[in-house]
């Protein structure tokens, strides 16, 4: 049922409503007259893409605000022991689940009695019709389970893959200036601005300098360590005996800190993954930020083609700078981001900005 969620023609449909939200967002950061903080905004992003995009739910703002301040709340308490104490993590977790449950049903169930004005079918939708093709009348406890879950895929690690990808566009101009040179000769950017109709699935799917982009982004900055699976038969491996029923952690990140496939592991290189080298393409799980085989992310379509429209917005329509002296140092948990939250400061584009973005490189060199 997941797996429709996800499919080519589900995020066909998605695709302007992602564009949508991320417009509406770089437009509130270039209107801010401070810096941002970038990771704890982009969590705001994935959220409000998650509950406007995936679930289709009408939440005003003020409301939404509020929701993603219990949601933080309950994602800072997941890893936390199972100690029901007074003020214990755990207690202001299940606390903190609760008062989603009772928002998300009061969502689902305005969602179910207005089915009016919809012009595209999302994940819940999606959701409810499988559910009842399969015989099975999803209760409302199995629906609200569903979308939490759809909401926590859909958050901390594309929030971490969305700020990585932006501080590199900060290190790196040229690689800026490149993608705004494809996406001129894919006749998507003129004039500095995108041109109507141009941002469809399949035009993105062409952009292959911008896939190499997000590529190299997950490769380096992976937002998470790994993955966990059960022993279901006593194998051997390098010589050692790993039982039937032992738990076993797979790690993304070292696999890609040391698959011989990989030259320079620690430098940004998006041409790597360019026809002529496609250093991804020599094995079958050297490369693997969405970890592999049948339990493959089955949200990994969604995520890049997120990241992809980022990324679009970003060589198209924004100038951002850097607001510290120095990059901030990367902590890896509980996913990969940077200490600070990476202070920025982000601008409006005048139409003689527009022009600068359209034909020359002048404004990058001044910008890191």
């Amino acid at each position: 049922v997941f797996s429709k969620i996800f499919s080519h023609e589900a995020l066909e449909s998605y695709l302007p409503k992602i564009q949508l939200v991320i417009k509406d967002t770089l437009r509130a950061w270039s209107s801010n007259p401070e810096s941002i903080n970038v990771y704890h905004e982009a969590q705001k992003l994935t959220f409000r893409m998650a509950i406007r995009v995936l679930l289709g739910f009408r939440i005003p703002d003020e409301e939404l605000g509020r929701l993603f301040e219990v949601y933080q709340q309950f994602v800072e308490n997941v890893f936390s022991l199972p100690v029901d104490l007074p003020f214990s993590g755990y207690r202001r977790g299940i606390r903190a689940r609760e008062t989603l449950q009772k928002g998300l049903e009061k969502a689902i169930q305005e969602k179910l009695q207005n089915t009016q004005g919809k012009d595209y079918a999302d994940a819940l939708d999606i959701l409810i019709e499988s559910g009842k093709e399969h015989g099975k009348e999803l209760t409302m406890q199995e629906l609200k389970d569903g979308t939490l879950e759809l909401i926590f895929a859909a958050y901390a690690t594309t929030a971490s893959a969305s700020t990585s990808l932006i501080m590199q566009l900060l290190k790196h101009p040229r690689v800026l200036e490149k993608l705004r040179e494809e996406l001129r000769s894919k006749g998507i950017l003129h004039n500095g601005c995108i041109c109507e109709g141009s941002l469809r699935l399949d035009n993105i799917s062409s952009l292959h300098y911008l896939d190499c982009v997000i590529k190299e982004v997950l490769r380096l900055f992976t937002p998470i360590s790994g993955g966990y699976r059960t022993v279901l038969q006593t194998f051997e491996l390098d010589g050692f005996q790993i039982p039937k029923g032992w738990s076993v952690m797979y790690s993304i990140r070292d696999t890609h800190d040391t698959a011989p496939v990989f030259k320079d592991v620690d430098v940004f290189d998006p041409e790597r993954f360019e026809q002529g080298r496609s250093e991804d393409k020599d094995g079958r799980f050297h490369y693997l930020p969405f970890g592999g085989g049948v339990r493959t992310c089955l949200g990994k379509h969604l995520a890049k083609l997120f990241l992809k429209a980022l990324a679009i917005e970003l060589a198209s329509t924004s100038r951002f700078e850097l607001a510290t002296r120095t990059f901030p140092k990367i902590t890896l948990v509980p996913v990969v981001h940077p200490v600070d939250g990476l202070k920025v400061k982000f601008f409006g584009l005048d139409s003689n900005q527009n022009e600068i973005l359209a034909g020359t490189d002048a404004m990058l060199g001044a910008t890191v």
